[in-house]
């Protein structure tokens, strides 16, 4: 008999597989999505790759290439832990299909086991991509025998396996103090929103880095921090001397360590796993209510409120869509108590700017944050299975989506006017200039929300088994987010460049009307995608 976890685990792959898919499906249009979403993992992945072998090759180049194990394993212990205690919500506890799979003649155990290892299989491209970009430019530099090539790769398959059953762990903690509480999602969104911060953050800090021309003292530096966490990270110490001194003690110890703890874990986790779930499921239901008057609210606003709910309710979809309001807040209050003019020295390494040339770019620039994610590129999706629910209403098609577009600018404008009046306060922004910008900026908001509903309904989406797919990986946000960000990433100079040549007043004034027009007529290719789903 075949082993019941693998049994489960091809059952899951198969179900979701968008390679099966492609090959019973005669959708011509869902064909030609799986092979533009396949075409698009596939230049991320060469991206990453290319990313990592230039960083061995920076290793290499100032001889320091035998870190480059080090750092291969502590990248890929840090992403997947990243990866999966994001993912946990969504995977292990409270997912659509619980109550199929647990009818299924498996042990509890069993069930949570395959799931944490759907999420392994899932993720592992990512993996393989950094260890296999890795192991290129160490072997161009290292000049390793074939031993140390199969040895690499097996243990590539074991790295992530650690940091995943750790964040699972503090998953299934959460979630298992969590479930005595009515409030569970409030911490996981918290912390997430704290992460992800903390990772913007990070990022600034690497540009300064390089802006400054510290490149080779900094991969000395971490050189000495990957051997520092291999210190107190045992696994990257492991992954390190299998590879340079091809110890086979540690070779035995992360292929052991990883299965112990598996079993260890999941024997924990199974024992708790049904209460876990169905007390998550239970409050997901629970309703206090008091009898009060009833107010009658338009129907657009009705939908509205069920897309605030909608938000409120998914850890995944709150993150991913609010992050770039409080972000964009962020900068506003930094303006506003650091000042407009030394934020800009800090970004510009106190390069001679003329600060004032900056001013017309500021909604732009909010814009970029704001922007980043229209709830309407996933509302449609996120509909799912329900979707046939939403045909049987007594409603039109465009009341729908002008309720889903309604909401996305409840959420969006008044961010944006906050954070814009904060940076004209810092910047010292005329009135009538202001007003002008809190216009544009509105008016961007408006595009924004009216482009991500074309995204959303045109790429719909309705066969997804986790939110996830839909709200990270989903052709529609993929194909809404990044033409988004390159074109205000271009608006955004070239405004800079016109406003040091024409009146600013003119300036913004156009571009009100160009982002209006924009905006009607992808309010109006909305509308018109609408009646024919």
């Amino acid at each position: 008999m075949k082993n019941k976890n693998l049994v489960l685990l091809k059952t899951l792959l198969l179900s979701t597989s968008q390679r099966n898919i492609y090959k019973h499906t005669n959708d011509k249009k869902k064909k030609k999505r799986i092979v533009a979403s396949a075409i698009g993992m596939l230049i991320l992945y060469a991206m990453l790759i290319g990313f990592c072998v230039l960083m061995c090759i920076g290793y290499g180049i100032t001889g320091l290439i035998d870190a480059a194990p080090e750092m291969c394993a502590l990248v890929i212990s840090l992403l997947s832990f990243g990866f999966t205690l994001f993912k946990t919500n969504g995977y292990l506890f409270n997912f659509k299909e619980y109550d199929m799979l647990m009818s299924l003649p498996f042990e509890t155990r069993t069930v949570a086991s395959c799931k944490f290892l759907y999420m392994y299989v899932k993720s592992l491209p990512w993996y393989l991509s950094i260890s296999t970009a890795m192991l290129i430019g160490y072997g161009l530099f290292a000049h390793p025998g074939v031993v140390t090539y199969i040895i690499w790769m097996i243990l590539s398959l074991c790295l992530p396996f650690i940091p995943m059953l750790i964040a699972s762990f503090l998953g299934f903690l959460i979630a298992r103090i969590s479930a005595g509480f009515r409030k569970t999602k409030i911490v996981q969104t918290i912390l997430t929103f704290v992460f992800i911060i903390f990772c913007f953050s990070l990022r600034f800090i690497i540009e300064a880095i390089f802006r400054n021309n510290k490149v080779e003292a900094t991969l000395e530096k971490a050189s000495e921090l990957t051997g520092s966490a291999a210190k107190y990270y045992l696994p990257v110490s492991w992954f390190s001397n299998a590879i340079i001194k091809t110890d086979v003690i540690s070779i035995l110890l992360l292929l052991g360590v990883s299965a112990l703890l598996f079993a260890v874990i999941f024997f924990v986790v199974g024992n708790s796993y049904r209460n876990i779930n169905s007390a998550l499921k239970s409050h997901a239901e629970y309703r206090s209510f008091r009898m009060s008057k009833q107010k009658r609210k338009s129907v657009i606003r009705s939908i509205a409120f069920k897309e605030f709910k909608r938000l409120t309710g998914s850890t995944v979809y709150m993150t991913n869509a609010a992050i770039g309001e409080i972000l964009a807040v962020l900068l506003g209050l930094l303006m506003l108590f650091v000042g407009f003019d030394r934020v800009i020295g800090v970004v510009t390494q106190n390069a001679p700017v003329d600060t004032s040339v900056l001013r017309p770019a500021i909604p732009f620039i909010l814009y970029f944050f704001i922007g980043m994610l229209a709830t309407t590129a996933c509302s449609p999706s996120l509909e799912g299975k329900n979707y046939w629910i939403m045909q049987s209403l007594p409603i039109e098609k465009k009341t729908i989506y002008q309720g889903k577009m309604l909401f996305n600018l409840y959420l969006t404008i008044p961010f944006m006017l906050f954070s814009t009046v904060c940076m004209c306060l810092s910047a010292k922004v005329p009135f009538a200039d202001t007003i002008l910008y809190l216009i544009l900026g509105v008016v961007l908001c408006v595009f924004s929300t009216t482009r991500g509903c074309v995204c959303g309904i045109k790429h719909m989406r309705l066969d997804w088994e986790n939110e996830v797919e839909v709200v990270k990986q989903g052709a529609a946000v993929t194909s809404y987010l990044l033409p988004n960000m390159f074109v205000v990433m271009i608006l955004t100079v070239a405004v800079v460049i016109l406003g040091m040549r024409m009146d600013h007043r003119l300036l913004t004034l156009i571009l009100i009307v160009i982002a209006a027009l924009l905006a009607f007529l992808s309010y109006l290719r909305a509308l018109s995608l609408a009646k024919r789903r």
